[in-house]
């Protein structure tokens, strides 16, 4: 468990990092999801079904930044990457035609990470990539993110996750996207 420290001395702001039972608290964490992304009720009903199917695959796992008063802050959930898994099979041409798809095997998958705004620039979601993949048992972790100048891929970047392909295109996505990939441990500070 990781404590993140408000102001004072029982602050509001004060969160605890631990484990997360993302198939009870799904709702909770979209709508972290939803003001941290900008999603309409729309795609976070897709992303609901999305959320509740990968929870169930081998070795998923997720991590919880709570307030003191149970509030989630902030979430991240992952599992080892399958190259059958629909994300894999988007994200593969791009990853092979940089000569990077070895990196489809063997890695542990960031799939989702968030952190409420009003939580941010607090090392709430450094704290759990990082802690999250230091219980992964592949050698290696990857990610997308959107393919812009980003806090969240500074953060990546910091981490020592290194840009695999760029300007990744998933159907339905308005955006383009970047595969990051990075050797575990991640880098400290």
């Amino acid at each position: 468990m990781l404590r993140f420290r408000g102001h004072g001395h029982h602050d509001p702001d004060d969160v605890v990092i631990g484990p997360l039972d993302l198939a009870a608290r799904v709702d909770e964490a979209l709508a972290v999801q939803a003001v941290a992304f900008g999603l309409g009720p729309e795609e976070i009903a897709v992303r609901r079904q999305i959320v509740l199917r990968h929870i169930t695959y081998p070795g998923a796992r997720a991590l919880g930044a709570t307030t003191p008063d149970g509030r989630l802050a902030g979430f991240v959930y992952g599992m080892p990457n399958d190259r059958t898994h629909w994300w894999s099979t988007v994200v593969e041409p791009y990853l092979r035609a940089q000569g990077h798809d070895g990196w489809l095997d063997n890695s542990f998958v960031i799939t989702e990470l968030h952190v409420h705004p009003r939580h941010q620039n607090r090392g709430i979601g450094r704290a759990l990539i990082t802690t999250i993949t230091d219980g992964a048992a592949e050698p290696r972790s990857i990610l997308s993110a959107i393919d812009t100048d980003s806090p969240a891929r500074g953060l990546y970047h910091s981490l020592g996750y290194v840009d695999l392909a760029r300007q990744v295109l998933f159907p339905s996505a308005p955006s383009p996207y970047a595969v990051m990939g990075a050797p575990l441990p991640l880098r400290r500070r």
